[in-house]
């Protein structure tokens, strides 16, 4: 940063804005107290608001393309001009500092934060244990090749993407796939860098090397997506490339139609768009601090803007639209056993087990107060089942034939002997609230898609209990960002984990789930719930599409006070500093109107919870 861009900074920053506002004050009051001399206090208010206002003009002029040169700050630097001119040194200090009172509260709106990608990148395993001749040789991660033998033990976090060549285990691969259910890995299994090897110790053979991992690729795609992310004009300078124009003709034709250049410069000071640069950072403010209240973060005003005009919101499943744990949804039972038997002995099984299928199956019996006796033996076999001895019996848990219809669900029978007694299904849990607020969107208008890395049958079952029609499944983070890129419209992405923080990056607007979410995914978003509450979201739609509304009212009512204000400094009813009030007292009406969205009280079907706030955030 050069000296002259600090000095802008220091210019620009709260403090010096507040010293010039005083000043502003003082220059008014003082000389209708009969001190006219303090008139000249108002220079202070022009140097400090002056200075930067100009800066960006010319920036702007010699930076920018095309249309874009002429901007709303080019435009009251020539009404300040102008008034300096004359030598009506207040309405050349109000327009100034009305400009930067606009730019500090649109800062304010703006948080953004790097965190989450760097506790990413420190988080990827710098060592792996590489196999030699039967040795174990601690090496740098860039010094794995493709085919060398990485050992990973329990506990570990897997280095590289491989392929399983000895030893069994379970692998959480949630941070990847989005799978709520860790996944058997067996001899000839693929597994992925920044997975967590939960069991077994396991041999695999490195398939790509450390910098071309699925880890590393996320990190890129984070990166790449930012990269894309391209600066929107303020809506003042998008009406400045007409209004610039339009102010200069009507000043020019005031000027020689009366002969009285205070009319021309009246109509400039007037004309200024300070309504406009303050509706929307107000707007914005407001609903922002209304939504804190409610226990949400949103770190960008634009993405507010954005998801007012959104018309597809597209979910993650697991930890997003469910619970993220698994719980038994049904039981199947044979001819001769209950339920009530079937879950003791499948619980007394599976009581020594640290499967969340068995951890859920235990659960399910507690809470149903089925005694679950203490086994006489026990032994398990990732990717197979568990075996038990109970009551002088041996019994076996393991996954339900393939064959079997299982809806989507995970399904393990229970035998005795070859002989089966029942089947247990189990599924992630769909949050209580998901169905009422996909409901709630579709009566806004909001097309809702699923994306998710689990399967299919899995994820229409899914789909189907909250009310959403359309599904994409067995995704990976690559096909997740392609579909939101290609996506028509405006697209909002929700998820909650790693492996959506590419897609929550590259979407239009992204909401992280953040009592769930991971600390990537909240910084990947523009917006976070700090609960885990699904009812956030139409509550975010509602509020977006309020600020949007309040937003275009509060530009019609400036652009009509602005035309009766030109008006009568052309018919000479105005003079600078008069226009310069009456500029100010518009600028303010606009700013109460936009800062009531603070107080609006949502209609929909139930309130946000509070929430806590997330890690990360």
């Amino acid at each position: 940063m050069s000296s002259l861009d600090r000095f802008i900074g220091i210019l620009s920053g709260i403090p010096a804005t507040a010293i010039a506002g005083i000043f502003l004050v003082l220059s008014f009051a003082l000389p209708r107290a009969g001190y006219q001399e303090y008139e000249a206090l108002a220079w202070i208010c022009v140097i400090i608001c002056g200075i930067p206002l100009l800066y960006l003009s010319v920036w702007r002029i010699i930076h920018n393309k095309g249309i874009s040169k002429i901007s709303s700050a080019l435009l009251i630097t020539i009404a300040m001009g102008a008034a300096l001119y004359i030598g009506d040194l207040f309405a050349a200090g109000e327009v100034a500092f009305i400009m930067q009172i606009g730019a500090i509260l649109e800062d304010m709106t703006v948080n953004r934060s790097k965190k989450g990608l760097k506790n990413l990148i420190s988080s990827i395993p710098e060592t792996g244990r590489r196999v030699e001749n039967g040795k174990e040789t601690e090496v740098p991660v860039s010094e794995i090749r493709v085919g060398d033998i990485i050992r990973v033990k329990p506990g570990e976090t897997i280095p590289v993407d491989g392929t399983v060549v000895s030893g069994e285990t379970a692998v959480n691969q949630a941070a990847m796939t989005g799978e709520s259910i860790p996944a058997d890995k067996i001899a000839g299994s693929s597994v992925f860098s920044g997975t967590v090897n939960l069991y077994g110790s396991v041999d695999i053979a490195a398939t790509k090397r450390g910098e071309d991992s699925s880890l590393q690729k996320i990190v890129k795609l984070i990166e790449e997506a930012d990269s894309k992310q391209a600066d929107t004009q303020r809506i003042a300078d998008k009406w400045a490339s007409w209004l610039v124009p339009l102010a200069s003709l009507v000043a020019v034709a005031a000027y020689f139609l009366t002969g009285e250049i205070v009319r021309a410069v009246t109509v400039l000071v007037v004309f200024c768009p300070c309504a406009l640069v303050l509706s929307t950072p107000t707007a914005i403010s407001a609903a922002i601090g209304q939504a804190t209240k409610h226990g949400v973060m949103i770190k960008s005003g634009l993405a507010l803007e954005k998801l007012g005009s959104a018309k597809t919101i597209c979910f993650d499943k697991t930890g997003t639209l469910t619970e993220g744990t698994l719980k038994v949804d049904s039981v199947e039972i044979q001819e001769g056993i209950s339920e009530n038997e079937l879950l003791s002995i499948a619980a007394s099984a599976e009581l020594r087990s640290e499967h969340p299928v068995g951890k859920a199956i235990v659960k399910e019996a507690e809470s149903r107060n089925i005694r679950v006796p203490q086994p006489e033996s026990f032994s398990a076999r990732p990717g197979i089942g568990v075996e038990a001895d109970i009551g002088g019996k041996r019994y076996t848990v393991k996954k339900a034939d393939s064959g079997m219809r299982t809806g989507g669900r995970t399904a393990v029978s229970v035998f005795s002997g070859d002989k089966i007694l029942g089947t247990v299904f189990l599924s992630d849990s769909l949050r209580p609230e998901t169905a009422s607020a996909v409901s709630e969107l579709s009566g806004m208008g909001v097309k809702t898609v699923l994306l998710t890395g689990d399967r299919r049958d899995a994820a229409e079952l899914f789909a189907s209990r909250a009310g959403i029609s359309e599904v994409h499944a067995d995704l990976l983070p690559e096909d997740k960002l392609r579909f939101v890129e290609s996506g028509e419209g405006i697209i909002c992405m929700v998820g909650d984990g790693i492996n959506d923080a590419p897609a929550l990056k590259a979407a239009d607007v992204g909401i992280a789930m953040g009592a769930m979410g991971s600390d990537l995914a909240i910084d990947s978003a523009d917006i976070a719930l700090m609960s885990d509450d699904i009812s956030g979201i139409p509550y975010l739609k509602w509020l977006a599409s309020e600020t949007v509304k309040t937003i275009r009212i509060a530009i019609t009512v400036s652009m009509c006070i602005n035309f009766v204000a030109v008006s009568a400094s052309v018919l000479g009813m105005l003079n600078p500093t008069t226009g310069a009030l009456v500029h100010n007292a518009g600028s303010c009406f606009v700013v109460l109107l936009a800062a009531l969205m603070y107080d609006k009280k949502y209609p929909g079907k139930k309130r946000i919870r509070r929430g806590s706030p997330a890690p990360g955030i």
